[in-house]
């Protein structure tokens, strides 16, 4: 009876797991809450400084939201620069590095984030402000899905994301982007998988860009909504 000989050990290992990367930086992308600069699109509801004034509770929340994370160092990357007097005059929390976004367009300054911190061998998570929802279990399970995972993904209800996650970067993901849309969280997905990275898709939440979007603000932030 013939013996069938062992199928060779490259035909039977598994598919490698990404090594785990020793940092993560979690980079939260935000513009000074300046009224009639921000959350434009809110100012037929809430007026432009109303408008200001939720962008600044969005930011200040996602600030605390990543630090109670307590799985990345966080980054305020701000526009404008940090040393502008807006910044100065924030209560902005303890413990956070800050940086400036710099010049180009969102995908170029997005690319520049991520592209520093990778090159720096820590994984990084960017996030907008415009999430209440976003919660630190979110962001830990982001950061947690970067050890068996190329990428991870946060999207959102209009079809953007909330939050990307990289251990790897290719600038396809930023270049040509139709930013504001509501394919840009596909469009980003395919271009992942033309990679061949690997990707988590973590649940989708809502953000407050559109007047309608104001059902999605939590419930003790009704003080917000007053012009």
């Amino acid at each position: 009876m013939a013996v069938r000989s062992p199928m060779p050990a490259a035909l039977t290992m598994p598919r490698p797991v990404p090594t785990r990367v020793q940092t993560v930086r979690a980079i939260v992308f935000a513009k000074a809450p300046l009224a009639g600069a921000v959350k434009t699109r809110l100012i037929p509801a809430l007026g432009a400084q109303g408008a200001a004034r939720l962008a600044q509770r969005m930011l200040l929340h996602t600030l605390r939201t990543a630090l109670a994370a307590q799985c990345a160092v966080i980054e305020l990357c701000a526009s404008p620069q940090p040393q502008d007097p807006v910044w100065q005059s924030m209560d902005l929390p303890a413990n956070i590095a800050l940086s400036a976004q710099g010049q180009g367009d969102l995908g170029e300054r997005m690319a520049r984030a991520f592209k520093r911190g990778i090159g720096n061998q820590e994984a990084v998570l960017l996030m907008g402000t415009d999430c209440p929802e976003l919660s630190p279990q979110a962001i830990a399970q982001a950061a947690q899905a970067l050890h068996a995972h190329d990428a991870a993904i946060i999207p959102v209800a209009d079809g953007g994301y909330v939050l990307l996650a990289l251990r790897r970067f290719d600038p396809s993901l930023f270049i040509d982007m139709p930013w504001s849309t509501d394919v840009v969280a596909a469009r980003t997905l395919e271009r992942i998988k033309a990679l061949g990275w690997s990707v988590q898709v973590l649940p989708a939440l809502h953000d407050i860009d559109e007047p309608a979007d104001l059902q999605w603000l939590p419930a003790a932030w009704s003080d917000a909504l007053r012009v």
